[in-house]
């Protein structure tokens, strides 16, 4: 299975408002292994980036203003997460903030050229109900070493949601793997089976006739097998 990690970076809070996509990181795996294929770009939101938001990510319009706009990298965007799994932390804001990227320049939702869409907030919430379940709290709780990260950025926050991913569920890919183990077993044994059929052996003349007189001996007596 094809599984995107992405993750953005915004001009603010509200894409409702006005506010923009300014960077987007998405990793690839397969099979839950790293391919080595990633996609990264920086972009020129065309407004002014919120100082509150600026804070966290350490982006600065001046380091945008030659980033190309998104509308010239959508394609090649699609073409990434065509077809995947979408993984996110905190799914519904980055979702939010693509689909309105997409919107603008008449593009369907990203939901509708991939497959699925899965929330690693939610899921951290259902598995630690009433605790941080911020990518920094999973990292300490998964023992996973996030001591770069001193500001959000979309690369390496999405490097780290790929390692958590395979912490939270690390379990369920125990199982699998003893489905698939159990599988190939069972194939094992039916494709020798079948490359062996059972060998059938039939009586000689003299043990018919040692039968024979075996079940004459019986009648007489009274006894019979059946």
């Amino acid at each position: 299975m094809r599984q995107i990690f992405l993750d953005t970076e915004t001009t603010g809070l509200y894409p409702e408002h006005g506010h923009r996509i300014i960077e987007i990181a998405a990793i690839e795996t397969f099979n839950r292994r790293p391919t080595g294929n990633h996609y990264h770009v920086y972009l020129n939101p065309e407004r002014e980036i919120d100082r509150a938001a600026q804070e966290v990510h350490g982006i600065t319009l001046e380091f945008l203003q030659d980033k190309p706009l998104f509308a010239a990298v959508a394609a090649e965007f699609i073409e990434f997460v065509k077809n995947t799994e979408l993984i996110i932390h905190n799914a519904p804001f980055d979702v939010g903030f693509l689909n309105s990227e997409l919107g603008r320049i008449g593009l369907q939702p990203v939901g509708a050229v991939c497959e699925k869409i899965t929330d690693t907030l939610k899921m951290a919430k259902d598995a630690r109900p009433g605790q941080r379940n911020n990518l920094d709290a999973l990292c300490r709780h998964f023992g996973i070493d996030n001591s770069r990260r001193t500001l959000h950025g979309a690369l390496l926050d999405a490097e780290l949601l790929a390692e958590v991913y395979m912490a939270m569920t690390r379990g369920q890919e125990s199982l699998m793997m003893d489905l698939a183990h159990n599988e190939t077993a069972f194939n094992s044994v039916s494709r020798t089976e079948s490359q062996s059929p059972l060998k059938v052996l039939l009586a000689d003349g003299e043990e018919q006739k040692a039968h024979e007189a075996y079940l004459q001996g019986l009648a007489k007596t009274g006894v019979l097998p059946w």
